[in-house]
């Protein structure tokens, strides 16, 4: 029997929205909107028998509507309205600082206008010269600027559906108020479509619907926070907050909001981030909920490795005081290939590599049919690729719907349509990432963030039962309380991830808290005035301050051998999407006179068995160079490949292979060694490169992940000019 393909895309904003102005500091639900939400339904019109399972949060669903019904804007259009030539200058600072906030490679580059106009604010600002770099912007720069941002976030179902898009992108540039007038009205229809076309696509069986708690709150730590500490009992939590009611009406919320929307009640519900626990499952009984989802991991941990079946491709039964939810887990592996690595690839070999995987599950799983649950963010993993995804889905729902090694499903009919629904006799307390709720909450600032949570809710307890309050201000609060809940807040605080945004996420947060306050009529208490988010900069890469001459021999020979070096650590890549695979822990780079040295320090799971991977040194300036080396300690070898700059049909640059005499090592950790003489490059020439790790042709991953690693070709006074600096 086929494998059977159970999709779950999970559409997700946080609610940004200030309740008191009906504005939103950010764009994100706006810009998603034309791009993902709307690319994804229409994709899945086009297919009807790659059927499909789509999460779409109440906190989301929420803002599309009001945003469709122009009840609510948000300061970037604002900003947008406004005619350059009456823009304050802090606004034409927020214009420069923000409005290249797209996916530089696949969604500025190709637009020459936008890209030129990026390079003339340049790759990188010093905060202090932001006044100057506005002076170089003519008005109709700016005019320019204001369209492409907008116009850019178009993904490529609306760009078909309004032939308006394409026009004004061929038109490129010297654009007027009438072009941006366009392109504003595109977005409100876009985005007036979106709700009404996933209700058509429910109503004709070609997707299931589902949700997740109204604000997207880590339920099991509302329920009780000390549940962190069943998965780390040795983490530092703040005082205990219990308020399982809170739980209630937060699934209670979102699934009268859906059914409001959609008209019938969901069936499934993804836990925010995964998270689930025992005492989750009677309270999403309680609102019909028939199936939930989390990650294979929860199911590892589950098992205490008696239980008769232990694979994750088959739907279990999780029973707790009476109430019986069935779990799916999704295949970590799929699902991070989707969300982190083919963008890289060309969309037919990616697409290739996805279905010989599901296949050999199920060849894996037989005689018992295999449900591959596949689950992942369903918006921002397209920025990366260069069209959107739109081929590699589209190569993927194909042979979905043609059966062509695997069929389609949405969950609740795969687990109706299951032999055996298999019993779990424990659920593990956790997320998706890692299995815990670290990313949430132990650390300082998040910790700080949960009082202020607690002291607020305390607040509106008491000021609630007082029976001359307004019953709308009551509720208004409760709602305001309830939106602080949101798991997004907390995702910022902590070192986990970075973000030129995360101050933004912690002001959101504060001022829900504050809302409660104001609705009674008090000022917000000192606590909340003051930022939780601590600023940390960005720190540059280092470029080399002397020569080095390391033995390529696989070892850290001494602790000096690359002291002079470069040194980029990979975990400073932390962004928003939380990627729970790294296959480099670091890297080194410098030289001597002559060669360039390169040394990779392997991620754990790599320095015992570096499995089928290769390494790749790509040298992207002056000229196109590729260094590939398989990660074989017993057979090191690096082959040196030209590139002559050109693209071809499939995407890729032609190679051809040229002599080294490279040297190349492989045991704790990877060493190589190339003449410049090798890779072509003179003195006083930049040299950009990025490191890539790939399996059987698939690109896994590249580091640095923002900006290539850079150096100057030594010339003989280097050292002299390094020593006197």
């Amino acid at each position: 029997m086929q494998p059977t393909v159970a999709f779950v895309w999970h559409m997700h904003q946080p609610y940004y929205v200030d309740r008191a102005a009906m504005t939103t500091p950010l764009p994100w639900v706006r810009l998603h909107g034309i791009k993902a939400y709307y690319d994804m339904a229409v994709l899945a019109e086009a297919f009807p028998e790659a059927r499909q399972t789509f999460n779409l949060t109440p906190s989301l669903v929420a803002q599309i509507l009001e945003l469709a019904e122009g009840r609510v804007t948000d300061r970037y259009r604002e900003v947008t309205l406004t005619p350059p030539a009456d823009l304050f200058p802090l606004d034409r600072v927020f214009v420069l600082q923000h409005f290249f906030m797209a996916h530089w490679d696949s969604m500025i580059k190709p637009a020459a206008r936008y890209w030129s106009l990026l390079l003339k604010r340049g790759v990188t600002v010093d905060p202090a010269q932001w006044a100057a770099v506005t002076r170089r912007f003519s008005t109709q720069d700016f005019l320019d600027l204001q369209v492409w941002f907008n116009l850019a976030w178009f993904g490529h179902a609306a760009r078909a559906r309004h032939p308006e898009i394409e026009e004004l992108r061929a038109k490129g540039e010297r654009f007027t108020e009438e072009d941006k007038r366009v392109v504003l009205d595109l977005q409100s229809a876009v985005l007036r479509d979106i709700i009404p076309k996933y209700r058509a696509l429910q109503e004709a069986g070609v997707v299931e619907l589902t949700t997740s708690p109204f604000y997207h709150p880590i339920l099991p730590l509302l329920i009780d926070s000390d549940a962190a500490l069943r998965a780390q009992p040795d983490a530092r939590l703040p005082q205990r907050l219990t308020v399982p009611e809170d739980a209630r009406e937060q699934l209670a919320r979102g699934v009268a909001l859906h059914e409001r929307v959609f008209g019938r009640r969901p069936a499934g519900l993804w836990p925010s981030e995964g998270s689930v626990s025992p005492d989750l499952i009677p309270l999403v009984h309680e609102q019909g909920i028939r199936w939930i989802a989390t990650d294979e991991g929860i199911l590892a941990k589950s098992l205490s490795g008696g239980e008769a079946a232990t694979s994750p491709y088959v739907p279990y039964r999780v029973t707790v005081r009476d109430a019986e939810v069935a779990v799916v887990f999704r295949d970590r592996t799929l699902s991070d290939l989707i969300g982190f690595t083919y963008a890289r690839n060309a969309p037919e070999a990616a697409a290739r590599d996805f279905f010989d995987r599901v296949e050999a599950i199920g060849a894996r799983e037989r005689p018992r049919p295999a449900l591959v649950a596949v689950i992942l963010d369903g918006e921002n993993p397209w920025e990366a690729y260069p069209d959107g995804g739109k081929e590699f889905l589209t190569q993927v729902y194909r042979r979905l719907a043609a059966r062509q090694g695997a069929q389609a499903s949405t969950v609740g009919d795969a687990i109706r349509s299951a032999p055996l629904v298999q019993p779990l006799a424990h659920l593990h307390s956790g997320s998706w990432i890692n299995q815990n709720f670290k990313i949430w909450i132990g650390h300082s600032e998040d910790n700080q963030a949960w009082t202020s949570l607690r002291r607020t809710r305390q607040f509106l307890a008491s000021r609630a039962a007082q029976p001359e309050r307004s019953p709308e201000a009551v509720a208004e609060a409760w709602d305001a309380l309830y939106a602080a809940e949101g798991s997004d807040w907390f995702w910022w605080y902590g070192d986990e991830f970075s973000s030129t945004l995360a101050p933004e996420f912690d002001r959101i947060f504060r001022g829900h808290l504050a809302r409660v306050y104001s609705l009674f009529g008090e000022p917000a208490p000192p606590f909340l005035k003051q930022p939780i988010k601590l600023e940390r900069g960005e720190l540059p890469i280092r470029e080399p301050v002397g020569f080095i001459t390391p033995t390529i021999d696989g070892v850290a020979t001494s602790f000096y051998e690359w002291w002079s070096a470069s040194h980029y650590v990979v975990r400073s890549d932390a962004a928003q999407m939380y990627c729970p695979v790294s296959y480099l822990d670091g890297i080194w780079y410098g030289f001597d006179r002559e060669h360039f040295y390169l040394r990779l320090d392997l991620a754990p799971a790599l320095v015992g068995d570096a499995g089928p991977y290769d390494g790749c040194c790509r040298i992207l300036a002056p000229r196109p160079v590729k260094l590939v080396f398989p990660f074989a300690r017993d057979a090191a070898r690096c082959t040196l490949l030209r590139g002559d700059g050109s693209v071809s049909d499939g995407g890729e640059a032609p190679w051809a292979a040229a002599p080294t005499t490279a040297r190349v090592a492989i045991r704790k950790i990877v060493e190589l060694a190339v003449p410049f003489a090798d890779l072509g490059v003179k003195e006083g020439e930049r040299v950009e490169f990025v490191v890539e790790v790939s399996e059987g042709g698939i690109e896994l991953d590249h580091y640095p992940a923002k900006r290539p690693c850079t150096f100057v070709v030594p010339g003989p006074d280097f050292e002299a000019m390094m020593w006197s600096v």
